[in-house]
């Protein structure tokens, strides 16, 4: 017996072949993935422009699930923190950053993180699994059709490294970047990893504009191999060749992710090697003030130590931002919200 998949696990192509293999014309296609992704549809019943044999052919094949919003928290900022309950019973989070007149969507690929960065929330719990396409396309579908947010730009930052799970990553890119899918400009979504070269490379070879950022948070490779275990595999000097790659190939500008961590990785030696690192990829860098994960002794500098961290960069000609705080209040970090369920 056939297991049923969800209808959005499937890109156009393969649509498009199991319709054929249905009976069904070519062009009907372009018109269930109308319906998923530009009309907001919940259930087969509604492709009210479809013969009621086909609805009745997709309703015993496929499967179309949402997923359901355990809980959804405003901070004092605007940021919004929404809670998904998977099918299974799993959770995973979706962050909602608004910024003038960007809406931006942070989206989780894996149910917890394998790779056990040491000031990470999301890697406490430890690695579940990794979220199907339709789990990571139904965090923009709920917020979009069900809430009537308007979002204008995505991230993959959330729950889990991106580029760990390429092929449901890859799938969900391409559909969101498709006109006949969400039709979302490459340039307004961005990859986040913490240095999967295997998965740079992949992504490279897409052919599309999509952003990279860097987790970066050390320039010393003994410090690195300590916060981020994935150093040991994949070294800096690697990962930085794979990143100009990227550039070259895709004509993007690179993001620095850097987490400033307070008496490791905060001093001018360190703010000298990274403004070196960014001049040589032409990279942004975001610094990031440590926020305080319970569990775990990690701290952000002061204030006057991370202003100074930020006017050192752009005294070597780097363009960097420091970040503020947001979302404290409802405990933004990514898998906070999450673990805290997982214990309960």
């Amino acid at each position: 017996m056939k297991i049923k998949q969800d209808i959005r696990d499937l890109s156009f192509e393969e649509l498009a072949a199991e319709l054929k293999d249905l009976g069904e014309p070519a062009y009907r296609a372009g018109q269930v993935f109308d319906w998923l992704y530009k009309r907001g549809a919940a259930s087969f019943d509604a492709f009210t422009d479809l013969p009621k044999s086909l609805r009745f052919k997709l309703e015993e094949g496929f499967l179309l699930k949402s997923l359901v919003v355990a809980e959804r928290l405003v901070a004092s900022d605007k940021i919004e923190k929404f809670l998904f309950r998977l099918a299974d019973g799993n959770f995973i989070e979706s962050v909602l950053i608004p910024a003038g007149k960007r809406n931006t969507l942070c989206l989780s690929t894996q149910v917890g993180c394998k790779f056990g960065c040491a000031f990470c929330a999301s890697g406490m719990g430890g690695f579940k699994r990794n979220l199907r396409p339709s789990e990571i396309l139904g965090q923009v579908l709920i917020l979009q059709d069900k809430l009537s947010l308007n979002l204008t730009n995505f991230v993959f930052m959330g729950m889990g490294e991106p580029l760990d799970n390429c092929d449901s990553v890859v799938k969900a890119i391409k559909i969101m970047n498709d006109p006949r899918g969400m039709e979302i400009a490459a340039r307004r979504i961005t990859v986040s990893t913490v240095g999967i070269v295997l998965g740079i490379e992949r992504l490279k070879k897409l052919g599309l504009q999509v952003n990279l950022s860097l987790s970066l948070h050390a320039v010393r490779e003994e410090l690195r191999s300590k916060l981020l275990p994935v150093s040991r595999k994949y070294p800096l000097p690697e990962i930085l060749r794979a990143c100009e790659e990227y550039i070259k190939e895709t004509g993007r500008m690179m993001t620095l992710e850097y987490i400033l961590l307070g008496g490791l990785n905060d001093t001018a030696e360190d703010a000298a090697h990274l403004a070196s690192i960014a001049r040589r990829l032409r990279a942004k860098v975001n610094l990031i003030p440590c926020s305080p994960v319970p569990g775990l002794d990690f701290f952000s500098p002061p204030a006057e130590a991370n202003r100074l961290f930020l006017k050192t960069l752009k005294e070597k000609g780097v363009n960097a931002t420091l970040r503020q705080s947001k979302g404290a209040d409802i405990q933004a970090a990514c898998g906070q919200l999450a673990g805290k369920l997982r214990k309960t």
